[in-house]
């Protein structure tokens, strides 16, 4: 190192201080990174779609995937005028003839609603049976998981038991599914997140799991999840409590609206009560690994064509709405949702891509422009374009052209794994 200009004596004080601020600062170093390890590796659905256990099957995804292009075809000049690009409605058809559900989650909450604890026990068994058989047969989708009752003292009982025979059905006849999660549902304080990982450290030992090997996520959809008595952000805290097991929140649209007292005429995931708990959301959970996912529309485009159209087009707008403000993931309830759910990711990356590419190139090889990136950007680009790979709007050998890059160098510059492609 070059010799300080004041003397010996600084320098002896710069190496003195080095080690006071390590040892200062080495606690709150290790902290930083326990708590904020960066993004998770690998791939992150663009949709979940929710199924009460009682309707699922092994051919689910299939059939979804047929119904939803039967929509198309219905309604294909309907659909081309909102999307306005044949190119782009064809990338979409061949998504779901491929892979038309991403995320699929088995609903024994809301979705399902109340039944006998036999009916119940029946389906949480029967569900997870045909899950395997689903996976035996490569039916499956790349990421699976099941929504349960929760926590709270009229339905923790029943919602534990569910979770139970759920996955003491799914490890009898194999291991674990890659990408397999559970959803605790109406969380409202953070030692329901504690008991939610004593619950599966337990039940990792009693199925023979490997210690860590149960992940789950949060739906947040009570403002106390948001906002706390003390008036501290609570759903920072439930992350940080959940022992690296949460993988993503999960806003839930038609509760947090009802409980902030939104008249069912103005419930929407574009409400500014939305809006206001997203925002803490994205805050709370940047850096930490853990990913977001927007809500639900429940206006279905089914009926006429006035009908579909509209809520098409809403749908449509919703999507591309989340995608803008850094939402990459949302939930879908019925085949006739996955074609816009499609169409508006692809437009957003295939719209963004060119200039994206060329600024992330411009970075990379060091070029004057009239743009002056830095590392943060940079990976804010790299993000964009791996995103748009995962699921299929752009391909490796056009982002590879336009910017020089394979899968492995972009994920390298955005600090995550590759994920598998769309």
């Amino acid at each position: 190192m070059e010799s300080l200009a004041r003397g010996p004596e600084l320098g002896v004080l710069v190496g003195e201080l080095e080690g006071e601020l390590d040892e200062r600062l080495g606690p709150v170093d290790a902290a930083l990174a326990a708590h904020y390890p960066g993004e998770r590796p690998g791939r992150q659905p663009v949709h979940t779609v929710y199924v009460p256990a009682d309707r699922f099957h092994p051919g689910l995804v299939a059939d979804y995937g047929a119904a939803a292009l039967a929509s198309t075809e219905e309604h294909e000049a309907l659909l081309l005028e909102l999307v306005g690009d044949a190119d782009l409605l064809a990338r979409v058809r061949e998504k779901l003839g491929r892979e038309p559900v991403e995320d699929l989650r088995i609903d024994l909450e809301d979705g399902y609603g109340t039944r006998s604890d036999d009916e119940e026990d029946a389906d949480a068994r029967r569900a997870a049976g045909e899950l395997r058989a689903a996976i035996d047969a490569g039916g499956a989708p790349p990421c699976t998981g099941i929504r349960f009752k929760g926590f709270e003292a009229p339905t923790r009982r029943r919602g534990l038991r569910t979770l139970a025979l759920f996955l003491g059905r799914l490890v009898e006849t194999g291991p674990l599914p890659e990408g397999f999660v559970v959803t605790l549902p109406k969380v409202t304080a953070v030692e329901q997140v504690e008991a939610l990982v004593h619950t599966t450290q337990r039940l990792e030992a009693a199925l023979g799991l490997a210690d860590g090997a149960l992940h789950f996520e949060l739906q947040i959809e009570t403002p106390q999840s948001i906002l706390g008595p003390d008036g501290t952000a609570l759903v920072a805290r439930m992350i940080h409590a959940s022992s690296g097991r949460c993988t993503g929140l999960h806003y839930g649209t038609y509760d947090y609206s009802a409980y902030c007292g939104i008249a069912a005429a103005h419930q929407s995931l574009a409400h500014p009560v939305a809006d206001h708990a997203k925002a803490i959301m994205q805050a709370a959970a940047a850096g930490t690994g853990v990913r977001l996912s927007d809500g639900s529309t429940n206006v279905l485009p089914v009926g006429g064509p006035d009908e579909v159209r509209a809520a098409w087009a809403e749908h449509l707008r919703l999507v591309r709405r989340s995608l803008e403000r850094g939402y990459y993931q949302g939930w879908d309830l019925h085949p006739a949702q996955l074609p816009t759910r499609f169409a508006a990711t692809f437009a957003f990356y295939r719209e963004g891509f060119e200039s994206t590419a060329a600024r992330l190139r411009t970075y990379v090889t060091r070029q004057d422009s009239g743009i002056l990136d830095e590392p943060a950007t940079a990976r804010a680009l790299a993000d964009f374009l791996l995103r748009g790979l995962d699921c299929g709007a752009l391909s490796a050998a056009e982002a590879h052209d336009a910017t020089g890059l394979d899968a492995a160098a972009l994920a390298g510059l955005a600090h995550r794994a590759v994920g598998e492609g769309g």
